[in-house]
């Protein structure tokens, strides 16, 4: 592509754009935009900056909730747009706070829990801006520090809100077992960190809620398709949202699954593959 993109103007159908520039690209934070250092690289924000000033909507595309760093991320890529939280499970706009959220039942949320009790797993019980967890186990604690929050052991009842997410903190060699255990009416993702690494965190949703039809909700959302988005990952948790787009990019650290649905595989998270795979939505 040629010439120098403009910035979207809002018109009567959705957004406009002044030159052919991918509209929508959505970036995964754990092994993608995030690697073991816990922060994305002073290229990756430079690199995000410059595609926001072409014209292109960057969204946030994680399991992880809309609060501490990932909120902090959510609003330097775009402060004034949607972003995707809680595997799929919430939308979230930066800039007025709206929500559309899938939330999970009473009976769905009581069967995650007898789950992890059953198999003395640490259990994470999300709603859209707060979470809770009643462990004091250290990869729960770890894990509040690898969101940029304070620890604090909660109880479920702490949580008055609808409860769209619930999180197993497994061994890494227990994923396939937590997977298999969610309850009826709801789907589990499983995705890992390089800054807390044996362990895997395994999201439970409403079924039907996930990355691929998020993104697709996003995409409407601004005026768009999911065949005219990118999608850049590494995990797990990130195939139906590979699968669900026009252009989706592998990092070069991603799990074999993520691979295997991926048209493009772009540097690993500590060579900056994210700024790899923004220059090549320039060129699709």
């Amino acid at each position: 592509m040629s010439g120098t993109p403009l910035r979207p103007q809002l018109g009567a159908v959705g957004y406009i754009y002044a030159a052919l520039v991918l509209p929508l690209v959505c970036i995964d934070v754990d092994g993608t935009l995030v690697g073991p250092s816990g922060e994305p690289t002073d290229a990756v924000w430079a690199a995000t900056a410059a595609a926001v000033r072409r014209g292109q909507h960057l969204a946030l595309c994680t399991a992880r909730g809309a609060f501490g760093k990932s909120w902090d991320y959510a609003v330097r890529l775009d402060p004034t747009g949607w972003h995707i939280f809680h595997a799929g499970a919430s939308l979230l706009h930066a800039g007025t706070g709206e929500e559309r959220n899938l939330s999970l039942t009473d009976d769905q949320v009581a069967g995650c829990a007898a789950v992890a009790a059953s198999n003395d797993w640490v259990a994470e019980f999300y709603e859209t801006r707060q979470y809770v967890v009643d462990s004091d186990h250290q990869s729960a604690i770890a894990h509040a520090a690898l969101m940029g929050v304070p620890f604090e052991r909660r109880p479920l009842t702490d949580l008055t809100g609808e409860i769209v997410r619930v999180q197993l903190i497994v061994p890494v060699e227990r994923s396939a077992d937590a997977l298999a255990a969610a309850p009826e009416g709801t789907q589990a993702t499983s995705a890992t960190s390089p800054i807390q690494p044996g362990v895997a965190f395994v999201s439970i949703t409403k079924a039907g809620a996930n990355k691929g039809t998020a993104i697709e909700r996003l995409a409407t959302e601004i005026g768009t398709t999911a065949a005219q988005t990118m999608m850049i990952g590494d995990g797990h948790n990130d195939v139906l949202a590979l699968e669900a787009v026009g252009y989706p990019v592998a990092m070069g650290n991603a799990d074999e699954h993520a691979l295997a649905v991926s048209d493009h595989v772009v540097a690993d998270v500590e060579n900056d593959g994210v700024v790899e795979a923004l220059a090549l939505s320039l060129e699709l």
